[in-house]
């Protein structure tokens, strides 16, 4: 692969978001595509950016040499681990660092050993990138492997970025449309066990629903901190839920393997599909919980239509 497959010509978007998918099947292949990039961005003085699985993310860093230093190197597998912190804490916080600049970013928030619960959240991540960076002065480069990924991620890819890049060159997506991937991963969660607690909280049982939670979160071991961290989580939830989800939540929780699990169900409908993956400042009146809670979690999964809204979260138990 040559500089030349690199997307150094503006996409049909122009000079706002670029957002090309690039297939890779081997090291060389994936140093071929990525190292051009971020040269052409360091050439161009251009903020450069690099958010990629730990073992691409050092094979990038011994490639670059001494520019290494100028570019943000970012383990992907820890900032990433639940997909809907990327958008806030890895490229918004970018771009806002940079104002005044066109930035050059990767990012591969999809890579082998992503487990099938979490890929629902990773392609709806790809797909809402193209709402959230729309006419910004962003160019992010999606590195698949196509050796490692399974044939729907590759097909995904087609639907979420409108340029590939692969050995043959860059092209048009003909598959290109983030809204049917958003509305294809927008599917009812799978049922709780039947081991699940199951309780009902409104306003005046928020904060008996609280500390139930806690206290189980304490009987399987949680402690200190991640006890904070789950108080929080459910208190958002459950107050998002009694103030827009028709005043009352459902919450339930159990254990799985190695994680603690709580949803809350209600009768709202969240109609904005980048809720809780955009920054939030204190003038804002809604939309910090979502962030907040997304901030914590190691995964969040939602299904929310006309009929109510689950959203389901996972913490990782200490042991594991």
């Amino acid at each position: 692969m040559t500089v030349g497959t690199t997307p150094e010509a503006r996409n049909p978007q122009g000079d706002g978001f670029e957002h090309p998918a690039f297939f890779y099947s081997s090291s060389e292949e994936y140093l071929a595509g990525t190292v051009p990039f971020i040269e052409a961005a360091l050439r161009a003085d251009e903020p450069a950016a690099a958010a990629v699985p730990k073992h691409n993310l050092e094979a990038l860093r011994r490639a670059l040499g001494s520019a290494a230093k100028r570019v943000m190197l970012i383990d992907m597998t820890d900032v990433g681990a639940n997909p809907a912190r990327i958008i806030p804490g890895v490229v918004r916080s970018f771009v806002d660092a940079h104002q005044g600049h066109r930035v050059r970013i990767i990012g591969e928030p999809i890579w082998p050993g992503r487990s099938e619960l979490e890929y629902p959240a990773c392609v709806q991540h790809e797909a809402l990138l193209n709402l959230a960076f729309n006419g910004r002065p962003v160019t992010k480069l999606c590195p698949y492997d196509t050796e490692g990924l399974s044939a729907q991620a590759i097909e995904d890819a087609r639907a979420t970025h409108p340029l590939l890049i692969d050995q043959t060159g860059q092209h048009l997506s003909e598959q290109y449309d983030p809204g049917r991937i958003l509305a294809d991963y927008n599917q009812p969660l799978a049922p709780a066990p039947k081991r699940a607690i199951e309780r009902i909280a409104d306003r005046r049982t928020l904060d008996n629903a609280r500390w139930f939670v806690t206290s189980y979160g304490r009987s399987v071991g949680l402690s200190g901190a991640q006890l904070i961290d789950l108080e929080i989580v459910i208190t958002e939830l459950l107050t998002n839920s009694i103030q827009h989800g028709g005043g009352v939540g459902t919450f339930r929780v159990w254990t799985e393997e190695t994680r603690l699990v709580c949803e809350v169900s209600d009768s709202g409908h969240i109609t904005d599909p980048l809720a809780g993956r955009m920054p939030t400042d204190e003038t804002q009146a809604h939309g910090r919980g979502l962030v907040l809670v997304n901030q914590i979690v190691d995964l969040l999964l939602a299904h929310t239509s006309p009929r109510g809204t689950t959203i389901r979260v996972y913490l990782r138990l200490p042991d594991a």
